[in-house]
């Protein structure tokens, strides 16, 4: 794997993490512990000052309205939305979460009762359609949690007996590690995901699982390339520098 990426991997200390995807490895290897002061901070550039102004206009308008604008005919995705920018001209560093700045998302995966409720409050509702298929087609985390809480559970929950269920947590149960991204590239993690894939066998119902779970990583990820691409940036291969890996 060293040859492929000696441009992207120059000037950094050797160990596992060229052989294996090891993010703990390469920090181990590479860091370096920093006891000064904050002198070597760069004062704050035009082009930022700028896009802040922006910002904070924005920020404004959404405190005065409570909702600036949110999104009802599409849910969260990695590949929902159309590049989005504050500033364009002026941006370094891209990307929204969808295609405009403030623009809030739906999503229903985590259960569609908690968006209703929050799209309700103001005064706002999801594109019928888009929500009947949902619950027709689509379990959400909630419903899963529900049909696997027993009778006594459901009670001691609508008494508070019980606090800090799982149904209380139905958003950022995936956290993912985008720094193996800067460091090998889309591509490579690919290649190790489908190795993983080619190893797990059919003999038992967990890993029949595990083998659906590793596939959806595989296509989560070959969106993640393709949403980067949708803003002019090839991720699929390693960083060579600060401004790529960012």
């Amino acid at each position: 794997m060293k040859e492929e990426f000696i441009d992207a991997w120059k000037g950094f200390k050797a160990g596992v993490w060229q052989e294996n995807i090891d993010v703990a490895d390469f920090i181990k290897e590479n860091y370096k512990e920093y006891k000064g002061d904050d002198s070597f901070l760069a004062p704050i550039s035009s082009k930022t000052k700028k896009v802040w102004k922006e910002c904070e206009k924005l920020l404004h308008k959404e405190a005065k309205a409570g909702l600036l604008d949110v999104e009802l005919d599409a849910v969260s995705g990695i590949t929902s939305f159309k590049p989005g920018y504050i500033d364009k001209k002026n941006e370094v560093v891209v990307g929204l979460q969808t295609d405009k700045p403030l623009k809030r998302i739906v999503n229903l995966y985590g259960g569609t009762r908690m968006a209703d409720k929050a799209l309700e409050a103001y005064n706002k509702k999801l594109n019928p359609t888009l929500e009947k298929h949902f619950k027709e087609f689509r379990k959400t985390h909630n419903d899963g949690v529900f049909d696997v809480y027993t009778p006594e559970i459901r009670r001691a929950r609508k008494a508070g007996l019980l606090t800090g269920l799982p149904d209380a947590y139905g958003r950022g149960r995936i956290i993912g590690d985008y720094r193996r991204v800067a460091l090998y590239g889309v591509d490579k993690l690919i290649e190790f995901k489908q190795k993983d894939y080619a190893k797990i066998d059919v003999s038992s119902e967990e890993n029949i699982r595990l083998r659906e779970e590793v596939a959806e990583q595989i296509k989560a990820l070959n969106k993640l390339k393709e949403m980067a691409k949708s803003y002019g940036f090839d991720i699929s291969k390693p960083a060579t520098n600060a401004y790529e890996a960012v």
